[in-house]
């Protein structure tokens, strides 16, 4: 009973009532991690949730493991739905993830869901973390998976309730109900980053997996304010240029936040920019110099902006010209 009052309680903080439009979607696996997110939510929510388990083709393990997920979800009466994915040629795990996010938008879309919940947990916050300090992600990356938010591509919620609980009370809880979860073996393969920040941190008991996400988070609220601050900075200090297809970009705030703003400018002008190559342009053009990123060319100037009255830094955004063919 404490236990489905916890879930409830950090579940409603990240997905009032209010909010709740539909059935809670539950991305279950067979780990021990996911049939805890189950139980849970069947205690918490009983006949307001469902359950898909997704085999991306990678384990000749994983049929047995949604037929598992089959069987407790219907041993609860709980709607369920097997799907198997193809992956595009790539790093699998990264192209895993892709598939299996939008495999989830279109289960959420087509069973009207309100939300879909993912199981990730304190141990697994702490170890994201831990793995883009290690990689000197910016302050975007070192929010880690945030608590709420939207599948990339879709309009549909995603929830991680789970982000204040250990891994050991996870496989707790189904242990208390006599199941034998399945064990994924690439979650301990040394082949695997993770896998080994994972053993690391295993034997590193003075580490707090519960507080190094409670960083994560309070990076995340950081990254919302910063976030916040360039939509404003998007709608005071961006003019869409009237004579040709571009951008005037009045460039007075940080850094970090006209990174922001410069990724903003290149998608609406169809082009694509990493936070990195935004960086590297902003560099340029702080220097005086001319910058070309996702097909668009940036130059920078120095004028007298009308709306503010004083001189600042003009930053003219405009598509490359198309180069012709040498005859």
């Amino acid at each position: 009973m404490q236990l489905k009052a916890r879930f409830a309680a950090d579940l409603a903080a990240l997905w009032p009532e209010d909010d709740r439009s539909g059935p809670l979607g539950l991305a279950v696996s067979g780990g021990p991690d996911s049939l805890a997110l189950l139980l849970l939510a069947h205690a918490a929510l009983p006949g307001r949730i469902a359950v898909c388990s997704i085999d991306h083709g990678l384990r000749a393990e994983a049929a047995g493991e949604v037929a598992l997920v089959e069987r407790i979800a219907g041993e609860r009466g709980i709607p369920f739905t097997p799907i198997t994915v193809t992956l595009a040629p790539g790093n699998t795990q990264a192209k895993a993830r892709e598939a299996r996010y939008a495999a989830l938008a279109r289960w959420a879309g087509e069973a009207g869901l309100g939300a879909v919940a993912t199981a990730h947990h304190a141990d697994d916050q702490a170890e994201t973390l831990l793995m883009r300090l290690n990689r000197g992600s910016g302050l975007a990356g070192l929010a880690g998976v945030r608590a709420r938010s939207v599948i990339d591509g879709s309009d549909i919620t995603l929830l991680r309730p789970l982000l204040g609980w250990r891994k050991a009370e996870l496989a707790g809880v189904v242990a208390d109900a006599g199941i034998a979860p399945a064990l994924d073996p690439s979650n301990t393969n040394p082949a695997f980053g993770r896998a080994r920040l994972r053993a690391a941190l295993a034997g590193a008991d003075w580490l707090d997996p519960v507080r190094i996400a409670a960083s994560a988070a309070h990076l995340a609220e950081g990254w919302q304010a910063l976030d916040w601050y360039a939509e404003l900075d998007w709608h005071e200090m961006v003019m869409r240029d009237a004579d040709a297809p571009g951008f005037t970009y009045c460039a007075n705030v940080p850094r970090i936040i006209a990174i922001e703003t410069i990724c903003r400018i290149i998608r609406e002008l169809g082009g694509h920019a990493t936070r990195s190559e935004a960086a590297r342009a902003w560099d340029r053009l702080w220097a005086g110099e001319n910058a070309s990123l996702g097909g668009v060319l940036a130059v920078p100037g120095v004028e007298r902006v009308e709306k503010v009255g004083v001189r600042m830094r003009v930053w003219r955004f405009r598509p490359e010209p198309v180069r012709g063919s040498v005859n």
